[in-house]
């Protein structure tokens, strides 16, 4: 099935050659600037938001960013629907004879499904001449099918409910069918979590029963935190007289904000721990924690007066680092 090209370097507005770096700014000034939370038209910016998390989610993997180099700058002007020769992508179509499917949905494009999801299909569905291929034979059970399934760390928060739906195809009579439903993605929904569909999989076989659809986690990159397991990780700026005198500050988590005390003589990349506000860890055993880890920063730039009180600093102060 011809899928839509999709260039993440004009979604993430980055040159071909960008840094990781660069990559890695982009996607955040644009995640902050569509966020369905704070945007007031949420349809467009969610939307908006999906594509930049499946641009980010390619281009900031060096595995994923060099397949993709591989399709070539003109891959959509050659008319193509498959990858080059030799070229290996995840693929959304089965094993030699099985169904070809599409998922809708599950927050990534046909074009990504296709070439990075690796979503796949097992099971032992009967070949020509093998028993049970033909109508009235033995009943054989249609294969199982993966895939990936993008969810907000608001949603793995909260849990949420994702209308899915499925369409396979059948390469032998060229029919296709669509089934539509309803998911469930639980609160504290980690990334990787596998999610059972059942009987939502490749059709039987001579009268057999479905086979199973499972839905993998993957986290959307949020702008803010990322999270391990049950955890939360937050990056907190902080000014140099904060990280040595102390500080108390206002730290944003996914369901408010927490006021947080810097000790006095903080280092650089320590990390402070919050107990219990991370996501939920399932069947009742609480959450997992939210972490800080401290960045300081220093000026660009100083005034007159600035200068003057770090070079007055540098003169008074017994500390030195390389003999400390």
């Amino acid at each position: 099935m011809p899928v839509e090209f999709k260039d993440y370097y004009a979604t993430l507005g980055v040159p071909r050659d960008a840094s990781d770096e660069d990559i890695k700014k982009a996607f955040r000034k644009l995640a902050r600037q569509y966020h369905p939370d704070v945007a007031k038209d949420k349809k467009t910016a969610e939307e908006q938001f999906k594509a930049i998390n499946e641009a980010n989610e390619v281009l900031s993997d060096p595995v994923k960013r060099r397949k993709y180099d591989q399709l070539g700058a003109n891959w959509k002007d050659e008319g193509r629907t498959q990858p080059p020769p030799g070229w290996q992508g995840a693929g959304g179509e089965g094993a030699a004879g099985g169904h070809e499917f599409h998922f809708g949905g599950t927050g990534f494009s046909d074009f990504f499904e296709q070439f990075f999801s690796g979503g796949s299909r097992y099971g032992f569905p009967p070949e020509a001449g093998h028993p049970g291929a033909e109508a009235g034979q033995h009943a054989w059970r249609g294969s199982d099918i993966e895939g990936d399934v993008l969810v907000t760390l608001e949603e793995a928060m909260h849990g949420t409910v994702r209308p899915i739906s499925l369409q396979t195809m059948n390469p032998q009579t060229g029919e296709a069918q669509t089934h539509s439903f309803r998911v469930r993605i639980p609160p504290g929904a980690v990334d990787g979590l596998r999610i059972r569909v059942p009987g939502q999989g490749e059709p039987g076989h001579g009268g057999g029963a479905a086979g199973d659809l499972y839905l993998r986690v993957r986290h959307a990159a949020h702008p803010d935190f990322h999270a391990r397991g049950a955890d939360l990780f937050h990056e907190l700026d902080v000014a140099p007289w904060e990280a040595v005198l102390g500080a108390e500050v206002t730290v944003p988590t996914l369901d408010g904000s927490l006021k947080l005390r810097i000790p006095p003589g903080t280092a650089n990349g320590q990390q402070l721990r919050v107990r219990g506000r991370g996501l939920p860890k399932g069947k009742g055993d609480g959450r997992g924690d939210f972490h800080v880890i401290v960045s300081v920063q220093l000026p660009a730039k100083l005034t007159d007066a600035e200068r003057a009180l770090w070079e007055k600093l540098r003169e008074t102060s017994s500390f030195n680092p390389r003999t400390s």
